[in-house]
């Protein structure tokens, strides 16, 4: 494609001698918090169906790709291409079932599974989540990955019956003060309520992201209404109330 070939070429020109003093001087490294925030922004893009913001984050992230693709060109360990060519092999040989002959009645999440395992020796499910994410999205994942092997709870009620288990532990754990287990104990109460989401088909990121941006609107109503430096809590409550019936009158 001539428009991903300019970018590529762009690139290159930045790195060159005659180029930005500050592309030459960025490594791989220096991606790391770039990357994250320009994925965040893409989510946030999405989350308000801003088309044209989508456009320019999905267009930030590929250059980049294309930038990181580029110094490693530079040290003679890949390029693009072989960015591209390796992600073209390894989604065209996951895909028998729309590429090649195969058996298109087995599972396509469990057919994934044994083509990786293939792929790699010594494979987990569990390999390669980034310790980087956020817990609540690597719960999610690592819960995703262990169900498709066939390690999960046979009905959500089994979960909801873990959660009991879980919470009745955190106030044995508050009983005798042990903040340790106190908090090991909240962290298996939110780990569980993951596998509750996921079992709903719902990303408890989403579900979490939605419900902050819930509770921001209407705690700005209360500000709005009172100041908070004088209003009790019978007051703000009264406020909380006000906004979220309104809320629902408009649904």
């Amino acid at each position: 494609m001539e428009e991903f070939s300019k970018l590529v070429e762009l690139m290159a020109t930045l790195r060159s001698e005659k180029g930005c003093k500050w592309d030459k001087k960025q490594t791989i490294h220096s991606f790391k918090t770039f990357l994250v925030e320009e994925v965040y922004e893409l989510i946030d893009a999405i989350e308000r169906e801003d088309y044209s913001h989508i456009k320019e984050e999905l267009g930030d992230l590929m250059f980049h790709i294309i930038f990181i693709s580029q110094i490693c060109r530079e040290k003679n360990v890949f390029d693009i291409k072989d960015v591209l060519n390796f992600t073209y092999k390894k989604m065209y040989n996951r895909h028998p079932h729309v590429f090649l002959e195969g058996n298109p009645d087995s599972p396509i999440e469990k057919r994934w599974e044994e083509i990786k395992r293939a792929e790699k020796e010594d494979y987990s499910p569990l390999q390669n989540i980034p310790k980087m994410m956020p817990a609540l999205l690597r719960a999610y994942v690592v819960t995703k990955r262990a169900a498709k092997v066939g390690f999960d709870w046979p009905k959500i009620e089994d979960v909801y019956k873990k959660l009991d288990e879980e919470l009745d532990e955190l106030h044995k754990a508050e009983a005798k003060g042990d903040i340790d287990k106190i908090k090991e104990e909240i962290g298996d109460i939110l780990f569980t309520m993951v596998n509750v989401s996921r079992f709903h088909g719902i990303d408890p990121e989403d579900a979490l992201r939605t419900t902050i941006e819930k509770f921001i609107r209407r705690f700005r109503y209360i500000e709005q209404h009172t100041e908070l430096s004088d209003a009790d809590l019978d007051v703000m409550d009264r406020l909380w109330d006000e906004i979220k019936s309104m809320e629902k009158e408009g649904d």
